[in-house]
């Protein structure tokens, strides 16, 4: 099949089995800015407005993309020479779809003081901000979660607050303005997989605002808002396998997006100057938002980290590909079902255990190319943020934890950086080279890696998690990944 290029003027002739916009995408006017055009933005948040704007709702509402990173320069190019348009690809172990999203209308440049950036979160038609800048992007200390206010970063906006460093300092310069002209506040509404995000990001901004501009900080805390949400989707990152698909598929797009047929966003309806109606389109307003996030955080965020190290060991390319390991499936569901599940709530219309069900068939979909090293990345936010506070639970609660230790050893041995087939494990978090020191300095003397008090705090005196830890620590190096999983399903 022919590809056409993708663009405003080519919409009309793509193949008719790819949906596009039906709306007048030139009538379009901005009323979301959004801090991280990855992949997962432009399946989730954008392609619900873009759904409601189907409708014939929201048209207001347009997307503005924006980025702080020198990288976002390279996605900024490919989709503003794409007219802001992303193909996106749905992926069933037996069906593929394809429909072009128009919901984002512009992209800003990049720049190092954020001055653009700053400008249009500036105009009075921006209500929301939004953000997917990682887990790791919030400036918390990974074991308190207090604000972290000795991070160079932070200390350049302080000290700089009008040419800031981070979308926070950029936040706060904007509001700044807007207050000034008498604008109003927005909301500033976090998209990452954060237990409380928008808490969170309430804590950064504020906190970031109290040591540069205490006045302008107590303006922030009365009249912005910062919305909890919980977000799922799985969405792979694209390569040229996806871009190529997208070509078979008719449509020459540089920056195409491949997802599962499964999307949630529950979202606390707290919007200090509005919002689209996402829920005609299978958004979930509520005010359960915690009971959401708990139940999806610990048992697919967590879940990705229980079996991803155990994959990248044993040299599974794919999410999918360790769930068809029997051996990493095993310890998945024990782990999941007898550690995690137990200090997870119910929510309306599914148990626990019932979730545990439904996200390891979507783990299984063939389909998705999830890669391992992709789910593995930044180990150090992600342990910490989603498997140590289960620890910390059943640890209180005087449950197993054993399966979890087992989890912390494998990421340890992964953090050496070899395989078990002897190929290399390359860089893979923001912290490698000290993770990385700790792990080969661990094979001989385990506790060094719990003594990572950044990460694990206390945890290192708590027995029955530390011996478990060394039992399974020295297992692995002795016997191998394999044989510790076995062990580990085997024990009644």
């Amino acid at each position: 099949m022919t590809s056409l290029r993708l663009s405003n003027d080519t919409l009309s002739d793509l193949p008719k089995h790819i949906t596009r916009p039906t709306y007048d995408r030139a009538a379009l006017t901005a009323g979301i800015l959004h801090i991280g055009l990855g992949n997962f933005h432009r399946a989730h948040q954008s392609w619900y407005l873009h759904r409601l704007m189907q409708q014939g709702e929201a048209q207001d509402w347009a997307i503005i993309g924006a980025g702080v990173r020198d990288y976002d320069a390279a996605m900024r190019a490919r989709l503003k020479a794409q007219d802001c348009l992303t193909t996106l690809i749905a992926l069933s172990p037996d069906t593929t779809s394809a429909e072009v999203v128009g919901s984002m209308i512009d992209y800003l440049p990049i720049e190092a003081d954020n001055g653009a950036l700053i400008a249009a979160m500036a105009r009075p038609e921006i209500r929301i901000v939004s953000m997917t800048v990682t887990e790791g992007g919030y400036y918390r200390d990974p074991v308190s979660g207090a604000f972290d206010d000795t991070h160079p970063d932070i200390l350049h906006d302080i000290a700089n607050p009008s040419t800031p460093r981070t979308v926070f300092g950029a936040i706060i310069a904007a509001l700044a303005l807007r207050r000034t002209a008498g604008v109003g506040p927005f909301s500033v509404q976090s998209c990452d997989n954060l237990q409380g995000n928008g808490d969170v990001t309430r804590q950064t901004v504020l906190g970031l605002a109290r040591r540069s501009d205490p006045e302008l900080a107590s303006w922030i805390a009365a009249q912005c808002t910062f919305p909890n949400s919980m977000v799922d989707c799985i969405v792979p990152a694209t390569g040229p396998a996806e871009i190529a698909l997208a070509a078979e598929m008719g449509v020459a797009d540089q920056a195409p997006v491949t997802h599962e047929p499964y999307r949630q966003w529950v979202i606390e309806d707290n919007f200090c100057a509005g919002r689209p109606d996402w829920d005609k389109v299978g958004a979930t307003f509520t005010n359960q938002v915690h009971a959401y996030e708990t139940m999806k955080i610990r048992i697919l965020n967590a879940g990705h980290q229980v079996i991803a190290n155990a994959g990248e060991l044993l040299s599974c390319e794919t999410i999918a590909d360790c769930m068809l390991d029997p051996d990493i499936r095993a310890m998945f569901e024990k782990v999941e079902t007898q550690e995690i599940a137990p200090y997870v709530s119910p929510v309306p219309g599914i148990t626990a255990d019932a979730y545990v069900a439904l996200i390891a068939d979507r783990f299984s979909n063939p389909a998705i190319h999830d890669t391992t090293r992709r789910v593995a990345f930044d180990g150090s936010s992600r342990h910490a943020g989603f498997i140590l506070p289960i620890l910390r639970d059943a640890l209180a609660a005087r449950g197993p934890v054993d399966g979890l230790a087992l989890v912390e050893a494998l990421w340890a041995r992964m953090c050496a950086g070899l395989r078990e087939d002897g190929t290399e494990i390359e860089a893979n978090d923001p912290n490698w080279p000290q993770l990385q020191q700790a792990a080969q300095a661990a094979r001989a003397a385990p506790e060094i890696w719990l003594a990572q008090s950044e990460y694990y705090g206390d945890l290192a005196q708590e027995t029955q998690f530390a011996d478990r830890f060394c039992h399974w620590h020295a297992l692995i190096w002795s016997k191998g990944t394999r044989e510790a999983l076995r062990s580990y399903t085997a024990q009644i």
